[in-house]
């Protein structure tokens, strides 16, 4: 492969693709971690394996907007979308052996984006992130 600037195998933080079970990761972290989780399962460890799961950090913003027909009669207000919501996506979530869940992500790199979404998800869910 040809080198690009800094960027060795074309990606950004110099990760590399990886096929699990059928399962592609986007980088060989997440799917060692991956592994290692699958392996905690069937000891019965943890339970309830999820992988990319999303939480919801701030809802769609709305303006309603009136509308009127042409003989001016009211009809239904209509919702315009001013701003989409944020969601955090989660590489793995599951159950530990004491019940409660745990939301892990797999980083290589923090970047501004990731930790403004993780001190949402501990205000707004009361949710730690474990990072791995």
């Amino acid at each position: 492969m040809a080198y690009r600037g800094w960027r060795r195998n074309g990606t950004k933080y110099n990760a590399h693709k990886t096929e699990v079970d059928g399962i592609e990761f986007p980088s060989k972290h997440e799917a060692n971690r991956y592994c290692e989780l699958k392996l905690l399962e069937r000891a019965g460890e943890i339970s309830d394996l999820r992988l990319q799961v999303d939480f919801e950090l701030i809802p769609n913003q709305y303006i309603t907007e009136k509308r009127y027909g042409k003989n001016g009669k009211e009809l239904k207000d209509k919702q315009i979308l001013l701003e989409r919501k944020v969601v955090y996506r989660a590489d793995f979530v599951y159950t530990d052996k004491d019940g409660s869940q745990v939301v892990e992500d797999t980083k290589g790199f923090k970047t501004k984006e990731y930790l403004i979404k993780r001190k949402l998800m501990l205000y707004v869910h009361g949710i730690q992130i474990q990072e791995v």
